[in-house]
């Protein structure tokens, strides 16, 4: 089956769909209000399956490295762990003592298996955000602050590049990571949207080194050039794309999470998992490293 055009990939429709990963031949993803974990096939439209469901919202997750079925999960105001078939194991609560009411939202693992996580407030305050990288062993750590509603990050191949949006604001900046630490150094503007292009939510980066951005209130993903000039676009019967991952067999199925949250009326793709097929394969998730007990 190939797909040439965006092809909608179940019939549910989520409430904020975010979170795509590609992980043992399945698509992983959330709906992130909802705390809801779900999974769906790569080789033609089924139904979601609910994996898991928190009481709190659900960020994002990641593959535990060594412990399948495992999951190291952005949630609630913190970071928790999601073994197979048992209750959730805390691992580190980030924004508990918040001024403002806050909670967790995108996170990935890097390809040197420490877990990124951002924060927002439910008020969208600005500033009040921050991106929190975790490292077994060590106390997180609040890697970038000053943030609204951190988007991504999204790494290159090598983890030694990170790609962090401001979401609100259109901002997408880039950082040199250093791979043994991973201390960030000489964050530069990458990209500076205008609110008529939509707002940069989430990430991920393909085999070539090229940036693909899913933009709420755009109608579209977009692909970028190194150099932060557009390669391509592709347009959307729904106004709010959120989560986006390549995955499939080859990794050059691009699925797109949207959502139907705040929307005064929703059109009848608002919300839908969608899948178009691209040239440029993807990078195989990375797996976080086992937490320390």
């Amino acid at each position: 089956m190939e797909l040439t055009e965006p092809t909608v990939w179940s019939g549910d429709r989520l409430e904020l769909g975010e979170g795509l990963r590609w992980v043992d031949d399945r698509l992983v993803l959330v709906d992130l209000l909802a705390g809801r974990l779900l999974e769906t096939g790569g080789d033609a439209p089924a139904p979601l399956r609910e994996v898991r469901r928190l009481d709190v919202p659900l960020g994002a997750v990641a593959p535990v490295a060594g412990s399948p079925g495992d999951w190291l999960a952005a949630a609630g105001t913190g970071v928790t762990v999601l073994p197979a078939g048992d209750a959730p194991r805390p691992v580190a609560d980030l924004v508990a003592d918040a001024p403002e009411p806050t909670r967790m939202n995108d996170a990935v693992a890097d390809p040197h298996g420490r877990f990124w996580a951002g924060s927002m407030t439910y008020a969208m305050v600005p500033g009040a955000g921050t991106l929190f990288r975790l490292t077994p062993g060590a106390e997180p750590v609040p890697a970038v602050t000053g943030l609204t509603i951190p988007n991504g990050p999204a790494f290159d191949a090598a983890g030694t590049t990170m790609y962090l949006a401001d979401t609100p604001l259109g901002e997408v900046d880039r950082f040199t990571v250093d791979p043994g630490t991973g201390d960030l150094h000489g964050r530069e503007p990458f990209l500076r949207l205008s609110p008529a292009d939509g707002a940069p939510d989430g990430m991920t980066v393909d085999a070539a080194g090229h940036l693909w951005i899913a933009f709420w209130g755009g109608s579209a993903v977009r692909r970028y050039r190194p150099d932060g000039t557009l390669d391509r676009e592709i347009r959307l019967p729904a106004t709010q794309p959120a989560g986006i991952c390549l995955g499939g067999p080859d990794l050059r199925r691009l699925f797109i999470g949207t959502a139907r949250v705040g929307l005064d009326s929703a059109a009848p793709q608002d919300g839908a998992l969608f899948a178009v097929d691209v040239e440029v394969p993807g990078l195989p998730a990375a797996y976080a490293a086992a937490p320390v007990s």
